[in-house]
C-alpha cells in the first residue's frame, strides 16, 4: 500500500513539474509556485517513505543516530518550506483576483523568485534550529523511537535531559510559523472573497473562485494534520494517534496535491491532453 502511494506521489509530482516546464502556457507565477510545491511534496515524502517501505520489506527497523538526525532535518526543512509556499501561493491568488490590472507588475519573475528563495531559506533555517535543539539533548539508554520515522517530538521524548523548555520552544516556534502562514492565507482569502462578492457576472465569479478552489483544498488538508501534530504539548500526544496523522502528512497529502490541482484545473488538463496527443502522434509515425 505504501509503495503504491509513493509511486503515485513520485509520478504525480514529478509529472506535474515536467508538465509545467514543457507547456509554455503554464509559465506563470501560479504554476511556478505549484511546480515548487510539487518538488517540495516529492522531497519531504522521499525523506520518510522509502525508509519505511524498506523497513517493512526487510524487517530492519534500525536507523543510525546520524541518519535519524538527517531524516528529521530534511523532513522538517521541506515541510516548513511547504508551509511558507502555501502562504506565497495565497498572496499570488490575492494579487490575481483583487489586483488583476497590476498583476503582471506585482508578481514579476524576480518577485516570484525571491518569494520562493525566502520559503526555502526560512524552511531550512527553521529545521536547522529544531533539529539542532533536539539532537543536542542527552540520550541515555532508551533508543526506540515510537514512530515510523525520526520526527522531532518522537525523538525528543526519548531524551533523559530536562526537555521542558525544548518542548515549549518547539510548540511556540511551530505555532508562530504555522499561524503566521495561516494569517497570510486567511487575510488574502478575506480580500479575495470580498472581491468575488463584488463580481456581478456569473462567469467572472466562477473563474475567480476556480482559481482558488484547488489551493484552498490543499491548505485545508495540510494545516488540519499539521496543527493536530505540532501545536499541542507532548503530554497531550498519543503516539499511536500521531502515527496515523503522520501517515497523512508524510505520504497521503504529497500524493493528493498533484491530483487536486490537476483534476480541478482546466489549464493543467489541457496541457496533459496535449502531451498525450503528441505522444500518440510520435508513436504512430
Amino acid at each position: 500500500m505504501f509503495t503504491l502511494i509513493y509511486l503515485i506521489n513520485v509520478v504525480g509530482n514529478l509529472g506535474m513539474i515536467g508538465l509545467i516546464l514543457w507547456d509554455s502556457n503554464l509559465h506563470t507565477p501560479m504554476y511556478f509556485f505549484l511546480s515548487n510545491l510539487s518538488l517540495v511534496d516529492f522531497c519531504y515524502s522521499s525523506a520518510v517513505t522509502p525508509t519505511v517501505i524498506a523497513g517493512l520489506l526487510t524487517g530492519d527497523k534500525i536507523i543510525s543516530y546520524k541518519a535519524c538526525a538527517a531524516q528529521a532535518f530534511f523532513f522538517g526543512s521541506f515541510a516548513s518550506v511547504e508551509n511558507l509556499l502555501l502562504a506565497s501561493m495565497a498572496y499570488d491568488r490575492y494579487a490575481a483576483v483583487c489586483r488583476p490590472l497590476h498583476y503582471t507588475t506585482t508578481m514579476t519573475k524576480s518577485v516570484c523568485a525571491w518569494l520562493a528563495i525566502g520559503c526555502y531559506v526560512g524552511g531550512f533555517i527553521n529545521a536547522s534550529f529544531h533539529t539542532g535543539e533536539t539532537f543536542s539533548l542527552s540520550f541515555c539508554k532508551f533508543n526506540v523511537v515510537h514512530h515510523f520515522f525520526c520526527d522531532v517530538p518522537a525523538v525528543m521524548a526519548l531524551s533523559c535531559s530536562d526537555k521542558h523548555v525544548n518542548e515549549l520552544v518547539l510548540v511556540y516556534v511551530a505555532s508562530f510559523n504555522i499561524f503566521f502562514a495561516l494569517l497570510v492565507i486567511l487575510v488574502s482569502y478575506l480580500f479575495i472573497f470580498i472581491t468575488i462578492l463584488k463580481i456581478r457576472s456569473a462567469a467572472g465569479y466562477q473563474k475567480a473562485f476556480s482559481t482558488c478552489a484547488s489551493h484552498l483544498t490543499a491548505v485545508s488538508i495540510f494545516y488540519g494534520t499539521v496543527i493536530f501534530m505540532y501545536i499541542q504539548p507532548s503530554s497531550s500526544h498519543s503516539m499511536d494517534t500521531d502515527k496515523i496523522a503522520a501517515v497523512f502528512y508524510t505520504m497521503v497529502i504529497p500524493m493528493l496535491n498533484p491530483l487536486v490541482y490537476s483534476l480541478r484545473n482546466k489549464e493543467v488538463k489541457n496541457a496533459f491532453k496535449k502531451v498525450v496527443e503528441k505522444t500518440k502522434l510520435s508513436l504512430s509515425l
